[in-house]
């Protein structure tokens, strides 16, 4: 992923408890903030999301759109736009690494929309996006698991 936005952060728990809650798409609403709507489209054989449908409001960004997933094990997951109103391009993953403390959570995210911004608040935008998102998944797996 060229131009993207990376983070990570580190979660006291084992990486299968970290993906189960990131694959648990129906509870972003919970506490992923922005995230309004998440829809489960379409299943993998194994049970898990291959689509899902979202609609968030994260200022200045207001949006619905469908983010395709491949999943590789509790290793990490990918996703790239399927469709959208306003993004043009949502292309993110987040890649988990064993720690000695629990696991480590790297965020990468890679945003386009539809109207003209400015690199640098594009930049901005994404890193809020990513820092929000990691706090959110820790509190969510942490409260969970402890």
């Amino acid at each position: 992923m060229a131009d993207q936005t990376s983070s990570s952060i580190v979660i006291a728990a084992p990486p299968a408890a970290v993906m189960e809650a990131i694959a648990d798409f129906e509870a972003y609403p919970e506490w992923a903030q922005g995230v309004h709507t998440a829809e489960v489209r379409e299943t993998l054989p194994d049970g898990r999301a291959k689509e899902v449908y979202f609609e968030i409001e994260a200022t200045p960004i207001k949006d619905s759109y469908t983010l395709g997933y491949d999943w590789h094990g509790d290793e990490s997951v990918t996703w790239s736009l399927v469709s959208g109103k306003m993004m043009k391009k949502l292309d993110g993953a987040y890649v988990l690494r064993p720690t000695g403390s629990g696991t480590e959570v790297t965020y990468r995210l890679a945003v386009e929309v539809g109207i003209p911004m400015i690199g640098m608040l594009k930049r901005k935008a994404e890193k809020v996006i990513v820092d929000t998102a990691l706090k959110g998944l820790k509190k969510r797996v942490e409260s969970q698991v402890g």
